[in-house]
């Protein structure tokens, strides 16, 4: 069997010609801030505030940061300084004591014959041992939840791997939170963009993690748990309360769908192509197995609906995947060979990664070991429908949270969920160029399937700058998506 890959690239769509714009008058005084006051922009947030892309923190991301393109408008209408907390070096990977924590972010070695984005070689140079003083305007904390902003351990690097590395580069102290070295700058302005990471755990890992709806501790939650909707908004209520303590005003986003991005849409469910004499020889390979359901029913431990789910079967074409799901009746007991196997349907989520291993022997000495084939992708390489409305069920909370908060604190907000369909959906036009969240060649977003491209993040820059315009009568200009890159070989 061959190795099924979905990385579909050129080099002429990676690194083609970028269009050219007319950029908008670039004198101070010609703009406008309308009620709001831009002198000190702050901005708050997780990986998507502080320029994350291509699975790492890199000087270049950082630098094109949609809070950074936001402060070089602000700043045609009276904002200041904004000071970012940088990296040493384009290979965003982190050390800690001189020892490596956080991979290198990933490129295309168009050199080799690997379609798949890999870490970019090399030894990164910044150490998070080596703490940076003073204050800084982009708070964006790679990999917060939003109960983390009010963590007091989490910038303490002896609390690691609990606390954060990139908190702990720029903490003021041990005892720091994020959010009160936000408030502790008097910001005028901010933008809070929150709540992504509270979901977003559980579905990369394919759900192995808990719903904690219903626990209010959120000290008790695993990495990759939904965080309750309760402890959010609550949560999210106290991060506006502080940040609006002084009158400061600001603009707040609200959280995405997981199945409008690359990381879940890219490979399909049926992703396996078979000629007929393949198909049949799995055929007859899986007839025991097929078999064993129709005496499982007749003995009464499971439905004959049941039954048809879990029956496998191949043709020539393009064929489901074979996957184990946990929520299948356990019939192990009654013949250990009938394990909890099933085809994809397209109500599965088969995330990006698993597009390295999808088609490739899981035993190198068996030629049936074929993964997704003859070894089904096991729970943490799916996202099985019923573990997709738990998150839908959660983001939809967090979201409505959102906009009533943004209500009541009488704040700009950012409809980014919308803005991540339109993606989805035929994509985002601007002067010159189109952008869709196809992966590798859609241009939004960048290698790891999640985070946005520099001009990803113009396109998200410009909806905060319409939701501030609208809500502040302010007449800030649009920034110029085409001004920057998508993503990068080497």
């Amino acid at each position: 069997m061959k190795k099924y890959l979905y990385t579909i690239l050129t080099v002429s769509l990676i690194v083609g010609c970028q269009p050219e714009f007319n950029d908008p008058v670039n004198e101070v005084d010609f703009y406008t801030s309308g009620q709001a006051d831009f002198s000190n922009y702050v901005a708050v947030g997780n990986s998507l505030t502080s320029g994350y892309a291509d699975n790492a923190l890199y000087l270049e991301g950082q630098l094109n940061s949609f809070p950074s393109m936001l402060a070089v408008k602000f700043a045609l209408a009276g904002g200041g300084d904004f000071v970012q907390p940088l990296v040493n070096d384009n290979l965003g990977g982190l050390l800690a004591n001189g020892q490596q924590i956080q991979a290198n972010r990933l490129v295309l070695q168009v050199s080799t014959n690997e379609q798949n984005p890999v870490p970019i070689e090399g030894t990164p140079t910044t150490d998070i041992a080596n703490h940076l003083e003073g204050n800084f305007n982009n708070m964006g904390i790679p990999g917060a939840k939003s109960f983390h902003l009010l963590a007091d351990t989490y910038g303490n690097i002896g609390n690691l791997p609990a606390a954060n590395p990139y908190f702990i580069r720029i903490a003021s102290s041990n005892e720091a939170t994020v959010i009160g070295d936000a408030v502790a700058q008097n910001p005028t302005f901010f933008t809070l963009w929150i709540g992504n990471n509270d979901i977003l755990g559980f579905a990369t890992s394919g759900g192995v993690g808990v719903d904690q709806t219903g626990n209010l501790q959120p000290s008790t939650y695993g990495s990759s748990d939904i965080t309750d909707p309760n402890v959010f908004a609550n949560v999210y209520n106290e991060l506006l309360k502080a940040l609006t303590a002084n009158g400061a005003k600001g603009a707040v986003a609200n959280i995405p769908d997981v199945t409008s991005i690359p990381f879940f849409t890219t490979v399909p469910y049926n992703a396996i192509p078979l000629d007929e004499a393949t198909a049949s020889t799995l055929n007859q390979a899986y007839a025991p197995y097929n078999g064993g359901l129709q005496q499982a029913v007749l003995f009464g431990a499971i439905t004959p609906e049941e039954a048809a789910q879990r029956t496998i079967t191949f043709a020539a074409g393009q064929n489901p995947v074979v996957l184990l799901d946990e929520e299948l009746t356990d019939l192990t007991s009654i013949n250990p060979g009938l394990t909890n196997m099933r085809q994809a349907t397209s109500q599965d989520l088969i995330p990006l990664p698993v597009s390295s291993v999808l088609g490739t022997l899981a035993d190198p000495s068996n030629p049936s070991s074929v993964i997704g084939v003859g070894v089904p992708l096991n729970d943490s390489q799916l996202l099985t429908a019923s573990e997709i409305e738990l998150v839908v069920t959660a983001q939809t909370a967090y979201n409505t949270a959102i906009k009533a908060l943004a209500q009541e604190y009488e704040l700009a907000f950012v409809d980014i969920q919308a803005l991540m369909n339109t993606l989805a959906q035929g994509g985002v036009s601007f002067d010159g160029g189109t952008i869709t969240n196809t992966f590798g060649t859609g241009g939004a977003f960048s290698l790891d399937g999640v985070h946005p491209t520099q001009r990803g993040y113009a396109v998200v820059a410009n909806n905060f700058i319409n939701a501030i315009n609208a809500t502040y009568q302010a007449d800030i200009p649009m920034v110029n998506p085409g001004s920057y890159p998508t993503i990068f070989v080497k």
